[in-house]
């Protein structure tokens, strides 16, 4: 819930997802899930779009909508629950779901959805996720005897990537998940034994809310009015309608997008 200019993290995320056309969440709520249903159950759309106030305060018009047609389920998954857990928390409301998206909730990309959904389909894979080359600067260090380095370099010369927390699963992710695992080592492992696991690289914008000084990037970055990952706006950033987006083929043009966290 820490915020991006006037609204939080998990509501630029949603957006972005809502612009492809996903706009059937679920929400895993552990710790502080009043915060946030309190946050949806009070929301007011005035502060993130222009309206018209008459009759001396009594009437208002709004010339824009964020979350109208939004379907948002709230799922308590416990206060201690790893990301497995919480998957598995909410496998009831993805019944007759052939395919559903999944994130982390505190990352943002301007990636373009439908290029991960699409070729998801078409591998026949179990799951899915976007690979990214991290912002931040990490020193990997190689230690040899007697505790003397022998190599050093940054993360970000290395080619390393790492895990962008964007997902795509099928409903058989669940037969791969057993009781208290976490959803990314045991399960991805039987995945990868069977090749049923893909990636997609991304190499544009990418980033995600660990510590105050990502909060800082990203706050600079909205304040700038370049802000990458808001790609529900116009390019030229003169008006911030929305232009149109795309369902990714998901059936019945509609998908579940989970924020474990």
């Amino acid at each position: 819930m820490v915020r991006i200019g006037v609204r939080p993290i998990l509501w630029h995320l949603m957006k972005y997802y809502a612009h492809f056309g996903h706009k059937d969440f679920i929400l895993c709520l552990g710790y502080q899930a009043e915060t946030i249903k309190e946050y949806f159950l009070n929301y007011s759309e005035c502060y993130s779009n222009d309206f018209v106030l008459t009759e001396g305060g009594n009437r208002l018009e709004l010339l824009g909508t964020d979350i109208a047609d939004w379907r948002i389920t709230f799922v308590d998954t416990g206060l201690s629950s790893n990301i497995g857990q919480r998957l598995k928390a909410v496998e009831r409301h993805l019944d007759g779901e052939e395919i559903f998206l999944a994130n982390y909730s505190d990352n943002l990309t301007d990636f373009h959805l439908p290029n991960l959904t699409d070729g998801f389909l078409e591998s026949g894979a179990v799951a899915s996720f976007l690979s990214v080359k991290p912002r931040q600067t990490f020193h990997l260090v190689s230690v040899a005897e007697e505790h003397r380095v022998s190599e050093i370099s940054e993360m970000g010369q290395s080619g390393l990537l790492v895990n962008g927390g964007f997902f795509v699963f099928r409903q058989e992710i669940f037969d791969y998940l057993e009781e208290g695992e976490d959803l990314v080592y045991e399960p991805f492992h039987r995945l990868i034994k069977k090749k049923l696991l893909t990636s997609i690289k991304h190499d544009g914008f990418w980033a995600c809310m660990d510590t105050f000084k990502d909060k800082q990037m990203l706050d600079g970055l909205y304040a700038s009015g370049e802000a990458p990952w808001q790609v529900w706006r116009e390019q030229n950033g003169t008006d911030g309608r929305e232009v149109g987006g795309s369902n990714g083929h998901v059936r019945n043009g509609k998908s579940r997008v989970i924020s474990p966290r």
